[in-house]
């Protein structure tokens, strides 16, 4: 899906999408949008990613609707976003849900959650903070 003629991928976009890749705990990012967003912005994008989640539960509009707060309108265009976007919505309920996969593994097995991201942090401090994120966490080849 497209958002009008004007392309939605600016530079200044791919400069945010980099500065987000950079970031590598929560705490980070919790920062980094609390500094970039206004408290309403959050509670919208917020309020997307719980609707996109119970869409893929199979959760009814009205039940979705009265869960979030959502209106049945807006959840219809995370819908039709959520099928025929960019792609995003899918990937980022695919590694969610595998990252909860691997969290309760981890917790089974005793790994803390700091030895299990060492050495992304290793490779992440090695690299200047204005370089182009990997082709691999940009999803793009």
């Amino acid at each position: 899906m497209s958002e009008g003629p004007v392309g939605w991928r600016t530079p200044e976009v791919d400069e945010l999408l980099g500065a987000i890749l950079r970031l590598e705990t929560a705490g980070e990012a919790a920062a980094f949008f609390r500094d970039l967003c206004t408290l309403g912005e959050l509670h919208d994008m917020a309020q997307r990613w719980a609707v996109v989640r119970l869409l893929d539960a199979g959760e009814h509009y009205a039940s979705i609707s009265q869960e979030t707060g959502a209106s049945t309108a807006t959840i219809t265009r995370i819908a039709s976003w959520l099928r025929h976007g960019e792609g995003g919505y899918p990937l980022a309920l695919a590694r969610a849900k595998a990252a909860g996969t691997r969290a309760a593994a981890d917790r089974a097995l005793g790994a803390p959650a700091a030895a299990r991201h060492a050495g992304r942090r290793e490779a992440a401090a090695r690299t200047p903070a204005n370089a182009p994120a990997p082709a691999a966490r940009r999803g793009r080849g």
